[in-house]
């Protein structure tokens, strides 16, 4: 344990764990305080997150970046799910849905673009394995097009279409859980070689022992997981007071705070030139929220919601979903990168954060 107080020590950012038990204590203490829960929710996940990366560093120090990238998304979506789980049971689906579109699209474009713009401020070109990207973008495009097929009858009138709607959407989320383990078969045991790192990375410097590493990765977030779910209570209420629609809390703040602890990683690998690992963090998280995290919020829905949840999105949550993939496609075809391609990434990000914010989606939508 001394390796990680002298890495607090030695930190400022770290310093600032010290809000971490006043956020849970004040919730427990002031619930009300909504505007103040916020702003302690979120300075305290920032040296969670910072924490997180350092701890997931260390861990990829063993596992290689493939690996490593993975068990951070799987972290940081830990957060996400645990989030939406919350929302699930209070019935809150138009918020639900909107963390799921947001976490893709967050990732796939804010994460990956400025990741690939932070990266090469510092580094003039920089490669990557292309193999990940195409797998990825590929998981991406086949889950976007399972989330069209129940928006695509929306407007139909039959006998029995909302059941057949909820049993399509069960359908479909049992087919993409199958689709994400195949994925990690293949990507993990049958044809692992194709997505090698190339060790063309800087140096971290010192890193956690991996005996202390690992128990502080579950702890951490946990932790991030019971400050988010304070964030996502309060966020709401101040969500009333400034004029913020549930799908925009959903889509763009939920999506980046409960991205933070990832994009902490992915940031610094990107600037140290670990980029394989950046890439694998973002288009990984994306591709495990829209296979793993959105299905089985769907058959969770039939044991903890009010009542089932089924995939059918509003259409401009599906259209975003589908340009980020595209985009992601092209992006990731290449296997090199410059920054003004994470510049590119983030403005097409901001395009959709702004069209959410003045034109929020309208409420004859489906919930």
């Amino acid at each position: 344990m001394n390796p990680l107080l002298k890495e607090i020590r030695h930190s400022p950012l770290l310093w600032l764990l010290v809000f971490v038990p006043v956020v849970i204590a004040l919730e427990h203490f002031m619930p009300d305080a909504h505007t103040l829960l916020f702003i302690l929710a979120v300075i305290a996940i920032v040296p969670l997150a910072s924490l997180l990366s350092h701890a997931t560093e260390a861990v990829a120090e063993k596992t290689g970046d493939a690996v490593g990238g993975l068990l951070n998304a799987t972290l940081g979506n830990l957060t996400e799910l645990i989030i939406a789980v919350t929302a699930l049971h209070a019935g809150q689906y138009m918020l639900v849905k909107a963390s799921i579109a947001g976490a893709i699209v967050t990732n796939a474009l804010f994460m990956l673009g400025a990741s690939l713009l932070l990266g090469g401020l510092r580094h003039h070109v920089q490669d990557y394995n292309r193999a990940g990207g195409r797998l990825y973008s590929a998981l991406l495009l086949m889950a976007t097009i399972a989330l069209l097929s129940p928006s695509a009858v929306a407007d139909l009138e039959f006998p029995g279409r909302e059941t057949a709607v909820h049993r399509l959407s069960a359908a479909l989320a049992l087919l993409l859980i199958v689709a994400y383990g195949l994925s990690l078969f293949f990507s993990l045991k049958t044809h692992k070689e194709l997505f090698a790192t190339q060790d063309h990375g800087e140096a971290a410097g010192p890193v956690l022992p991996i005996g202390v590493a690992v128990p502080t990765l579950i702890v951490v977030t946990v932790l991030v997981a019971l400050v988010s779910e304070i964030f996502v209570e309060s966020v709401q209420k101040a969500a009333e007071t400034l004029g913020m629609s549930p799908a925009f809390v959903g889509f763009i703040v939920v999506a980046l705070v409960g991205a933070a602890a990832e994009m902490a990683v992915a940031f610094s690998a990107a600037r140290r030139n670990r980029l394989d690992m950046s890439v694998s963090i973002a288009l990984g998280s994306a591709s495990q929220i829209a296979l793993f995290v959105a299905p089985v919020l769907v058959l969770l829905s039939y044991v903890i919601g009010p009542q089932p949840m089924d995939l059918q999105f509003w259409p401009g949550a599906v259209t975003m979903v589908m340009i980020a993939t595209v985009v992601t496609c092209f992006v990731s075809n290449s296997g090199r990168s410059a920054w003004f391609i994470g510049a590119l990434l983030l403005f097409i990000y901001a395009i959709f954060a702004m069209t959410l914010y003045m034109i929020p989606p309208g409420s004859a939508g489906p919930v």
